[in-house]
């Protein structure tokens, strides 16, 4: 098959309309589509539904789109790779994390990565889903426990714990409890323990809701959680790094708190030589030490 028209193909897949993929490939539309039809005739299948809203895949075109999509992903890793042989530190970086972490703890830190490489391109790729690194997903991926693929290279960042806070406005109307039991007399903020989330957080929202609390709120990440916190609704379920961006929560039932939750960052074992990837995990601990210290402190 040849490589133009595949190329073209997947833009087409991709954007899903020949005028969007010809504005990508700066192709017109009408030399968009005699490519695809060149390339149906020579494989003598269909490749799209035509309707008046745009192309859909046929059952041979996904699996043709599934082809070009790994080929896709293989050039970009190859085109890093060369571009990383050059000293200076440039070009996009896909990193992924749990949105939580992304948007309390990395993103607020990330000025300073910029700071020292401003021509880096970072894609944050946010959610509770753990992406296939070695499919190249994403490039980089800081996880809330270790990965199990054997071809990817992991360091170990730090631990974080699960526990209760409340606003100081909250405590102060509806009073601040003393054990576990005088739950019941609040709104409880958390994951539901069925979502995707880490286990020892889990485990402690199953223990609380043990105790038959009547009122609760359930958000399916802790940036949401925290919102409601914030807002006085009531006692949320959090990891203790939120500490260090907002002080003033109060810490509910000190003796109560999850199990230790380790934080890996982890990568590819193609990209053990990436510029890119050697910036960015060299500034996350750094930032990890710094905030270590700080804790200690």
């Amino acid at each position: 098959m040849d490589w133009d028209k595949l190329r073209i193909f997947h833009a087409v897949a991709d954007k899903g309309s020949l005028t969007h993929a010809g504005e990508v490939l700066h192709l017109s539309q009408s030399a968009v589509s005699r490519q695809i039809r060149a390339l149906e005739e020579s494989l003598n299948v269909t490749l799209f539904h035509r309707h008046a809203r745009g192309l859909i895949l046929t059952e041979q075109g996904e699996l043709l789109f599934d082809a070009t999509t790994q080929m896709v992903k293989r050039l970009d890793a190859a085109a890093a790779r060369i571009r990383d042989s050059e000293d200076e530190v440039f070009g996009e970086l896909r990193v992924t994390t749990t949105t939580g972490f992304g948007t309390l703890w990395l993103a607020p830190r990330l000025a300073r990565l910029y700071e020292h490489y401003p021509a880096l391109k970072i894609d944050l790729m946010l959610e509770e889903r753990v992406l296939d690194l070695p499919m190249r997903e994403a490039d980089v991926a800081i996880r809330m426990k270790e990965p199990s693929q054997a071809d990817l290279i992991r360091k170990r960042l730090m631990q974080i714990r699960m526990r209760l806070y409340a606003t100081p406005e909250y405590l102060a109307g509806h009073g601040t409890p003393d054990k576990m039991e005088d739950m019941t007399q609040h709104r409880l903020i958390c994951q539901h323990p069925g979502t995707p989330q880490v286990a020892s957080g889990a485990m402690l929202v199953a223990e609380l809701m043990s105790h038959e609390i009547p009122s609760t709120l359930h958000v399916n990440n802790y940036f949401g959680v925290l919102q409601a916190v914030l807002n006085n609704l009531g006692i949320g379920v959090l990891p203790d790094y939120i500490t260090e961006g907002f002080p003033h929560l109060v810490r509910v039932l000190p003796d109560v708190e999850s199990g230790e939750v380790p934080v890996f960052l982890a990568y590819p074992e193609e990209l053990r030589h990436s510029k890119r990837v050697s910036a960015f995990r060299d500034f996350v601990m750094d930032e990890i030490q710094d905030y270590r210290k700080r804790q200690q402190g």
